[in-house]
């Protein structure tokens, strides 16, 4: 066999990113928010589950606007998992910001207009407006074709509905949207007037026999009655945000796909907010406060959480969740300690959801849904020892243990992750205890080594030696 025929095509359009939490559908309750034990990619914490989806369902109910919630608890409990299933639980409709207490930080602007562009990102606004539309079933189409290739084309299309039927003229620019969209006779469209926007609907049921003309994916939808043109409300949904850099720069809406939106002055914020309320007393829009996610939250300062302190006040403030595993620590900016890193008066204003430890089961359930989600066959033994190895160690060690020992068992043309892989991985790749351990008994050899610890840093650095131990 030839060098050429050994090489792997691979199908780049299929190939899709495994993050750490796209097993994550959704946040596993039933119709009464009770947990189900594993549900949508969700295992255990059942109490901290139940909690977001009463947050979950104050804010599509619009209750809980400018609320701030902490998850609190240990490393590798599902902070950030919770968080991921209260987005996807919210579904598209509801804006969903993620970010890190660091980023501010690395931003090219100060720290509060950082904030505030967050918190905006997290507010929708639903703006209705009226259009006139084409609906109906086409009939028939005819679109005629230059004989020398080149110039405008013409086309007719017949459409109807349940009560009339009429021709109309197309023009080009409709045409190209016709080709475009691949419409063909039976398919239910709309065709907006103004704009000459051509969506299609799905196909006629009068079509359903025409196999030739279906896919798996095609939906069926009943002929339009009534009459062929109608004013039809529109609703579009965009972020305060978007509109704060439509209206801050001079290239419009362009600035939006450039990334850099830069600082926003806050005279135009206050213009913005008085004409959005003013839609709201109109009619003519809603206000659709999200959800910003802060995680690692503890690396905010004092400024930060003053800013948060203050917006959080305001009528238009989206709900705040953060995410922490600090203990009592000292705030940033301050020498003041507190409960994870918050001043006290901001935690008075937080509602307090606790993530405890995995059980062992759980463990074990959860690296099964990774291996499923990573596409990882593994062997009974080999996930019982690295359920162990994840109870000894911690979870996210054995989670990216998982696709390193699958390309070792490939390595070997083996068809499942076998106990062997596990430990060959276990013995190239250290864990946290592991590498401390190693570094208490050969701290002489590193450079710049520091025996002048500060005493919390000491008691810390004491406490992960009796665990190593």
């Amino acid at each position: 066999m030839t060098d050429l025929e050994k090489i792997e095509i691979r199908d780049v359009t299929r190939i899709e990113r495994i993050g750490a939490h796209s097993h994550i559908r959704g946040l596993g309750l039933d119709d009464v928010l009770e947990a189900r034990t594993v549900s949508q990619g969700m295992v255990g914490q059942k109490e901290a589950r139940r909690a977001a989806g009463i947050v979950v369902q104050m804010v599509r109910e619009g209750k809980i606007a400018g609320r701030c919630i902490l998850l609190a608890g240990e490393p590798s409990t599902g902070k950030t998992a919770i968080a991921v299933g209260m987005a996807q639980a919210l579904g598209n409709e509801t804006p969903f910001t993620s970010m890190s207490g660091s980023e501010i930080y690395s931003l090219e602007m100060n720290k509060t207009e950082a904030l505030s562009q967050a918190l905006r990102k997290s507010i929708g606004l639903r703006i209705k407006e009226e259009t006139e539309i084409i609906e109906g079933e086409v009939v028939e189409i005819q679109i005629d074709r230059p004989a020398t290739g080149t110039g405008q084309k013409v086309g007719k299309v017949t459409m109807k509905t349940t009560d009339m039927e009429t021709n109309y003229d197309l023009g080009n620019k409709i045409i190209e949207c016709f080709i475009k969209e691949k419409i063909q006779a039976g398919d239910i469209i709309t065709i907006d007037k103004a704009s000459g926007k051509v969506s299609k609907l799905g196909r006629s049921f009068t079509r359903a026999r025409d196999y030739d003309a279906t896919g798996s994916q095609t939906r069926f939808v009943q002929c339009p009655e009534g009459e062929l043109q109608k004013r039809k409300e529109v609703v579009h949904t965009v972020s305060l945000h978007e509109i704060d850099v439509i209206n801050s720069r001079t290239h419009g809406f362009l600035a939006l796909f450039s990334g850099d939106t830069g600082e926003i002055k806050q005279e135009v914020r206050d213009q913005i907010n008085s004409k959005v309320i003013e839609w709201r007393e109109e009619g003519k829009a809603e206000i659709n406060p999200g959800v910003l996610f802060i995680d690692e939250c503890h690396m905010l300062d004092i400024e930060c959480f003053s800013f948060l302190n203050r917006a959080l006040e305001s009528d238009m403030a989206p709900v705040v969740v953060m995410a922490t595993n600090r203990g009592i620590t000292k705030i940033r900016g301050t020498h003041y300690r507190s409960p994870h890193g918050i001043p006290i008066d901001l935690l008075d204003r937080m509602i307090i959801i606790r993530t405890v430890p995995y059980t062992e089961k759980e463990i074990k359930e959860i690296l099964k849904i990774r291996c499923e989600e990573e596409d990882c066959q593994i062997n009974s033994d080999a996930l019982m020892v690295l359920g162990r190895i994840a109870t000894e160690t911690s979870l996210r060690y054995a989670i990216q243990s998982i696709t390193t020992a699958s390309l070792v068992s490939k390595r070997r043309k083996a068809a499942e992750i076998m106990v062997e892989d596990i430990r060959k991985v276990y013995s190239l790749f250290l864990d946290e205890k592991r590498s401390s351990k190693i570094l208490k008994e050969y701290q002489d050899e590193y450079l710049f080594y520091d025996d002048s610890l500060p005493k919390a840093e000491g008691q810390q650095a004491q406490a992960m030696e009796v665990e190593s131990n």
